[in-house]
């Protein structure tokens, strides 16, 4: 029953978080908050941070069993997984995280959207998801019990379907640009062959 939960709280936060990052439901809010609007993406962050933790509370909660059994897979999966998966996300954090989190707000009026294509974007387009999918999958082979594998699975498939409406929202914002950045670089497992 435990597992069940699980499922449907991942579910369920998924679909919060897609609702409240959703294009429609940002204007909604923006409309309504007027100036306050500028700290959406904070209290948006704060949400999903608090959700999550608890989420993941849960999760660990409640005796889950063991799937592999496996000490060098363990040790290569930190090699292979791990390791690289992180320095992914530490780029792509680094990066990103005064305006994704919506920090920046605080101190200044959200810039216009530009469209970044430099950097660990000029060889994957969607680096943070090639980050955490190499990450979480890495930490299954570590901890390879069935909470999460669930979990992780979830959030495989969460990604590889958010990628696609976010790349629609891309390509509403900027066009053509967006499309040739689309043919020239990969989507999340880089192609090293049109790098220059």
């Amino acid at each position: 029953m435990d597992h069940l939960l699980l499922i449907f709280f991942w579910i369920i936060y998924y679909v919060v978080h897609s609702v409240l990052a959703a294009t429609s439901v940002k204007v909604f809010f923006e409309k309504k908050l007027g100036r306050v609007f500028r700290y959406y993406r904070l209290f948006y962050s704060i949400f999903v941070t608090v959700t999550l933790g608890w989420l993941l509370y849960f999760q660990y909660s409640f005796d889950s069993p063991l799937l592999i059994k496996s000490i060098a897979l363990k040790y290569i999966s930190i090699i292979l997984l791990v390791l690289p998966g992180l320095v992914i996300m530490f780029i792509s954090i680094k990066k990103y995280f005064m305006l994704l989190s919506g920090v920046r707000s605080v101190f200044h009026p959200t810039p216009a959207a530009e469209l970044k294509v430099n950097g660990i974007h000029r060889f994957v387009r969607h680096p943070l998801y090639s980050g955490t999918i190499l990450f979480v999958w890495g930490l299954f082979f570590i901890y390879p019990f069935l909470n999460n594998l669930i979990s992780i699975i979830l959030l495989t498939m969460y990604v590889l379907v958010g990628i696609s409406f976010e790349e629609k929202k891309l390509i509403n914002e900027f066009g053509e640009k967006y499309e040739e950045y689309i043919i020239n670089v990969a989507k999340l497992i880089p192609d090293f062959k049109n790098i220059k």
